[in-house]
């Protein structure tokens, strides 16, 4: 019944047809949200590697280091995943093939960024997650050039 009233309200009164380009409003998209996971990479990688293992002997500091370096590792990771998403819905949904005319070189820096984040995941480099975000960078550097501006590319770190 419904049904019924629906489809005729929609033959009297139909709805416009919308098309849009993205799954969401343009304007929403920055690849700032990508930048900030790689740097919390490359901040747990770094910090991984500057942990010291103390005396096996010593329970409450071994205890102690297994703990930091467990949660450590769980965030890199969480936080590589994170950079590895927000790329890809970037890569996916505002990219455009304008954009890939204009940068011929997209589709390969995204794959980068992407085969990148998932290094940082299983391995605990610094070459990794520094790479990373030199992908990351470029990425924002096309990103804005897209949109006809010039935003500076900073680190929190």
């Amino acid at each position: 019944m419904l049904n019924r009233i629906l489809k005729a309200i929609n033959q009297v009164l139909p709805a416009p047809a919308i098309h849009a380009h993205c799954d969401g409003p343009c304007g929403i998209y920055d690849p700032a949200s990508a930048r900030i996971a790689g740097e919390a990479v490359l901040s747990m990688t770094k910090k991984l590697l500057a942990i010291d293992v103390p005396a096996a002997d010593d329970k409450a500091a071994y205890a102690k280091y297994h703990n930091t370096f467990a949660r450590y590792i769980a965030i890199k990771e969480e936080q590589a995943h994170l950079a590895k998403t927000e790329l890809l819905v970037l890569w996916t949904d505002y990219f455009k093939p304008v954009h890939l005319e204009a940068h011929p070189d997209l589709h390969d820096v995204f794959w980068q960024a992407a085969k990148e984040c998932s290094s940082a995941k299983v391995e605990l480099s610094l070459e990794h997650a520094e790479n990373l975000m030199a992908h990351i960078e470029k990425i924002h550097n096309i990103f804005w050039s897209t949109k006809g501006r010039e935003v500076t590319y900073y680190t929190a770190s």
